[in-house]
């Protein structure tokens, strides 16, 4: 029980929340109203069960206590939706009027920060790119020999071949398991990195900002603090991204190794004319499959940076024109779902026996 609450992320149980919630907004109350609490009930369910199978007595009274604290939480965010809506657009209306007159200035600072953020993520991107590059070149090497023994392996009788390449196979999946796996280790930390420049790169905007901010402080704080969220959420989907990609390189090569499980289940007398074509085409597929996911990858830093200096342009016309966009309260808003989850776990301590 002891590591079960480990076992239970607040972002997942956050996302949950937040998913049904703009569900609520997108559509007509009427017709999601009914079916509201038993789908945030069913996916909790499903979320729990999944993750503290290990200790059952924690997750029933976790689930027991979560249950009104989510249906709670978003009733709540629904009343608060619109208020808050109504606040950052006075507070933008205000903060643009206050820095009207440092219009020049203000340009100026927004300006610095974008070239600065720019030369700050322009290493890191080369680094991802790189460190795609040099991690497809060592999975394929590591692969090479696998093509070179079972081209090898055709000059066997077929018992022999039969019986090797079961083992062969298991061999073939284990590399490719552990090539990926030492690919996402190195692709990860990246996302850490830069995440730290952006959150940077925004204390230094505000810093940069606030002599003209005066007493409309709080809205310039809160446009910033919708800022950091919008950049914290990139970061986050580069490195989701990035996983997302490793895995599906993985699926991609598996086949390879399942294809010879299935040539060796079979009869030995078609084992060679159905081995032959995989043994030649198999470092082919290899290459193929790596360049692909080199060709879609490496880009995701430069995609990356783009993406930050879009919000920071966005910014900057906000300032200008004092009206918000649609995303400003919803990013707040979500911004408290996390919280207010990660603060409600913190507290559900597993029950003790």
């Amino acid at each position: 029980l002891a590591g079960a609450q480990a076992d239970v992320n607040p972002d997942e149980v956050a996302s949950v929340i937040w998913k049904y919630f703009t569900e609520l907004s997108n559509n007509a109350k009427e017709t999601v109203d009914g079916l509201q609490q038993s789908e945030i009930t069913k996916q909790l369910d499903t979320l729990l069960q999944s993750n503290l199978q290990s200790a059952s007595l924690y997750a029933e009274d976790l689930q027991r206590r979560l249950m009104p604290f989510a249906v709670d939480l978003q009733t709540r965010l629904v009343q608060d939706s619109q208020r808050l809506k109504e606040q950052i657009q006075q507070e933008l209306k205000e903060l643009q009027a206050k820095l009207a007159p440092y219009a020049d200035e203000v340009h100026r600072q927004i300006g610095t920060n974008i070239r600065e953020l720019q030369a700050k993520i322009s290493p890191y991107a080369e680094e991802l790119r790189s460190r795609v590059d040099r991690g497809t070149g060592e999975l394929r090497q590591a692969l090479e020999p696998y093509a070179s023994e079972l081209r090898g392996r055709l000059q066997d009788n077929a018992d022999s071949i039969q019986a090797s390449l079961s083992p062969y196979a298991d061999r073939l999946q284990q590399q490719i398991d552990g090539g990926v796996e030492s690919l996402k280790e190195h692709l990860a930390p990246l996302a850490d990195d830069l995440k730290a420049q952006v959150e940077q790169s925004v204390a230094e905007l505000r810093r940069g900002l606030s002599p003209y901010a005066g007493q409309v402080q709080e809205g310039l704080n809160r446009q910033l603090d919708s800022l950091t969220a919008q950049m914290d959420k990139a970061a986050e989907e580069l490195r989701a991204r990035l996983a997302a990609s490793s895995e599906e390189l993985r699926a991609q090569l598996s086949p390879l190794a399942e294809e010879l499980r299935q040539v060796a289940s079979g009869d030995a007398e078609s084992l060679r004319q159905r081995l032959a074509p995989l043994a030649q085409q198999l470092d082919q597929r290899v290459g193929q499959t790596l360049e692909a996911f080199r060709q879609q990858a490496a880009p995701f830093g430069e995609a990356f940076g783009q993406q930050l200096v879009q919000r920071l342009q966005e910014m900057k016309l906000k300032l200008d024109s004092g009206a918000a966009g649609v995303e400003d309260h919803l990013e707040l808003l979500e911004k408290e779902v996390r919280e207010k989850v990660a603060a409600f776990l913190s507290t559900a301590q597993p029950p003790v026996e």
